[in-house]
């Protein structure tokens, strides 16, 4: 006998297996394929010098370059202990936590849970219950067993929510490994400041020992009728003048100590007495293993987090064009019910259900399609971030290679400066103690010594903090393990 209610399970059920075999092929919205680049083939800035080297090399570590074992250990203490990089490893976790419950969206969900309720009917609806009055009659009813549902992924919805999630992660992993390459970069410049302001201070106090010696000079020579009170008043002015330039160095020195007690995880004034000995301002002149602009692609955090952000955009483009198709879930029931609680439990009382449901959007006032567009242009503008994002990264190299390669050409008319200066400043005390020219030429000889010297060791600072910058720009700082 053909029954029409039986013939259509079966085709619905032979429909449902087939797409549950398609479903593996389809997935919804474009897919990603790893950006490309118009990249230059060479650095513009390159003119063959000292300080660059086309070969690439692992940058993971550069802050050894600079043959400082303090600054190492402070980097190396930094990137175990420093707040902001906890937080970006939190987000990492977060991510992951976050794909995990996506990824739980494609898999079978099953609860459990049992119900009373006291049911009042009217009167003649049924026999198995108990009559309260001439209006009706109550009942009690009991259940209890297990539920389960599961959305089939058909269409590739969840799928591409899961590769969205995929992505996020890569975003958070990229952002921490920056936080990284950011927080090394800022502990060697932190350390450079402060060598540099101890040794500035180093220099003031030596010319200010210099000008003390030819104020008491001067005073001699005002006592014995040589020379005027003027040239008293220039010496006595000299020597304040170079004083009030000790409490600026000392603040800061000081203010280094202190930002990099912070990176460090610690508080201001924690590293006084490991910092307070004046060293050497750390360099790093040997040949910079820079590599060629297609290394930033593979090498700089922020660039691979552009990337991993266009692919989550991308996927997310999928998910809304997922809302276009049908979902299909198939749901069941299992358990005991009972219209007594003595009996819930009997064989008798079992009940069991399970098929599909389909639901099909038909009209929704444009709301999907709305929702697929803003993801279209959250994509574009995705791409258009990592444009930007290459090109600043192309500008900082240059502009990074550039100013040290040109500060370091600058140190030698510097360094001939200073001798030349320092020659002129004995030659003129010399002089002046002789009679034989004005104290004018002195003060002179000695502000051009003073200021020869600190612009000498300004200009180490800013070799130093270029070439920081420089490796910053060139993404050294990270390792692939650990995240």
């Amino acid at each position: 006998m053909f029954r029409f209610g039986d013939c259509c399970s079966r085709w619905f059920i032979g429909c449902l297996l087939m797409a549950l075999g398609a479903s593996g092929c389809m997935t919804p919205g474009p897919s990603y394929e790893p950006s490309k680049p118009d990249l230059p083939a060479a650095w513009h800035s390159i003119s063959g010098g000292a300080t660059a080297s086309m070969e690439a090399k692992d940058l993971s570590r550069w802050w050894e370059r600079f043959d400082d074992p303090l600054l190492t250990s402070l980097i190396e203490r930094a990137l175990d202990a420093n707040i902001g990089l906890r937080v970006a490893e939190a987000r990492i976790r977060e991510a992951r936590a976050v794909r995990r419950g996506v990824a739980a969206g494609d898999g079978p969900h099953v609860s459990v849970g049992g119900s009373y309720k006291n049911v009042h009917s009217p009167s003649g609806t049924s026999s198995n219950v108990r009559a309260v009055g001439s209006d009706g009659y109550e009942t009690n009813q009991y259940q209890v067993g297990f539920d389960a549902s599961w959305e089939i992924d058909i269409f590739g919805g969840i799928r591409r929510a899961v590769e969205a999630a995929d992505a996020d992660i890569e975003v958070q992993v990229e952002a921490a490994r920056g936080v990284r390459v950011s927080l090394a970069a800022e502990v060697a410049s932190a350390y450079v400041d402060l060598r540099t302001a101890q040794k500035r201070l180093v220099v003031a106090q030596s010319a200010l020992e210099t000008q003390k010696k030819t104020l008491d000079l001067t005073q001699k020579r005002y006592q014995a009728g040589l020379v005027t009170k003027l040239d008293v008043a220039n010496a006595e002015a000299q020597v304040a003048s170079t004083e009030s330039t000790l409490p600026v160095l000392e603040v800061g020195s000081r203010q280094a100590s202190y930002a990099l007690a912070v990176l460090l995880g610690k508080a201001p004034g924690d590293l006084d007495a490991e910092l307070s000995y004046p060293a050497t301002i750390p360099s790093a002149l040997d040949r910079v293993p820079i590599g060629v602009p297609a290394d930033l692609c593979r090498r700089r955090p922020d660039i691979r987090k552009a990337e991993a952000a266009i692919h989550a955009a991308m996927a997310r483009v999928g998910v809304a064009t997922a809302d276009l198709f049908p979902k299909i879930t198939l749901m069941g029931n299992v358990g005991y019910q009972s219209t007594s609680s003595s009996t819930l439990l009997d064989w008798s009382s079992r009940f069991w259900s399970i098929g599909p449901s389909v639901s099909l959007p038909v009209f929704d006032s444009g709301k999907i399609r709305s929702n697929i567009a803003v993801k279209e242009a959250q994509q574009e503008q995705a791409v258009l971030n990592y444009r930007q994002t290459v090109l600043t990264a192309l500008q900082e190299v240059e502009n990074a290679l550039t100013a040290a390669t040109k500060e370091a050409s600058r140190q030698d008319a510097l360094r001939k400066a200073v001798e030349a200066n320092r020659r002129a400043l004995d030659l003129a005390l010399r002089l002046y103690s002789g009679g034989q020219t004005d104290f004018l030429n002195v003060l002179q000889a000695e502000k051009a010594l003073y200021a020869s010297e600190d612009t000498l060791y300004q200009s180490f600072r800013t070799v130093s903090t270029q070439l920081v910058a420089l490796y910053k720009a060139l993404g050294g700082g990270w390792e692939a393990e650990g995240l």
